[in-house]
């Protein structure tokens, strides 16, 4: 065999050692683990955003370890909504994150809404609003948290056995199946997700995509998700957690037709969050 020939081989042998790190980093869960039950990821997107810098942010959360509060301002009789900072700081969440898609009242949840006693809103959306997340279980042996697809369960058994449940825009049926339909409008997201072994995503991505290519995105990340559902788009999207010395506040910016920039610097009021507390 020629020298030059012997470099050459040597040569995509070096290369391919570089490259396989690097892909096996891309590949690596990037959790940062806040405390038992509560770990941060961050992550970067395969696929490259018209604007922002292609982050996804997730928290994971142990629903056996850490409360889940289903809020509202029709049932705390808050004039106004908060920001998710300002519910975590009102009533002692860890972390929060917007419940959904909200009426012009700035009050009423579009979709099925109730925390226990309280009822947001009793209409159920037959159209679109095809997932449902559900916490505080009604009987022994069910998950603390579930989210569940409406057409393989109806709502009334969802209801029957769960004392706190939001309906929203389906993003990914399970067991992790991309079902948004291919469009070109995209916004920045906040997303509720479940991962394989039954944990709680609050699933956050500033950088504006297509539903359909953030699910794709979302579905080739190592976390395991298995479904989702749709919280908030552009700038009212948000998530915000404190615990120990860390601390993050992200809110969304880009919406097509809306505010088509990155440059959004204000956080909105919400009038309905999802939150989390310590047992």
């Amino acid at each position: 065999m020629s020298s030059s020939r012997v470099k050459f081989l040597l040569g995509l042998v070096y290369l391919s050692l570089i490259a396989l790190p690097i892909n096996a980093i891309a590949q690596k869960p990037a959790w940062e683990t806040i405390t038992d039950g509560l770990q941060l990821g961050r992550f970067k997107a395969a696929e490259e955003a018209p604007a922002g810098d292609s982050a996804i942010t997730i928290l994971r959360v142990d629903p056996t370890r850490f409360e889940v509060q289903l809020l509202s301002i029709s049932e705390t009789g808050d004039k106004r909504g908060r920001t998710a900072g300002q519910w975590c700081e009102k009533y002692d969440l860890v972390a929060a994150v917007n419940a959904g898609m909200y009426a012009e009242d700035h009050s009423t949840h579009i979709g099925y809404m109730k925390s226990g006693d309280h009822v947001n809103n009793a209409k159920v959306v037959r159209k679109d609003y095809r997932s449902a997340a559900a916490f505080h279980p009604l009987q022994s042996g069910l998950p603390p948290f579930r989210i569940f697809d409406l057409d393989e369960d109806d709502i009334d058994s969802v209801c029957a056995r769960y004392g706190s449940v939001i309906q929203n825009i389906r993003l990914i049926k399970r067991p992790g199946e991309n079902r948004w339909p291919e469009k070109p409008d995209r916004w920045s997201e906040a997303a509720l997700g479940e991962d394989k072994d039954g944990f709680m995503l609050f699933i956050f991505c500033r950088s504006p995509y297509t539903m359909h290519d953030l699910n794709d995105i979302l579905l080739a990340l190592p976390i395991g998700l298995v479904c989702a559902q749709h919280l908030e788009g552009g700038p009212a999207a948000q998530l915000y957690l404190k615990y120990g010395g860390t601390e993050i506040d992200l809110r969304g910016s880009y919406e097509t037709g809306s505010l088509e920039s990155g440059g959004n610097l204000g956080t909105w009021l919400i009038p309905n969050a999802i939150g989390i507390s310590e047992k």
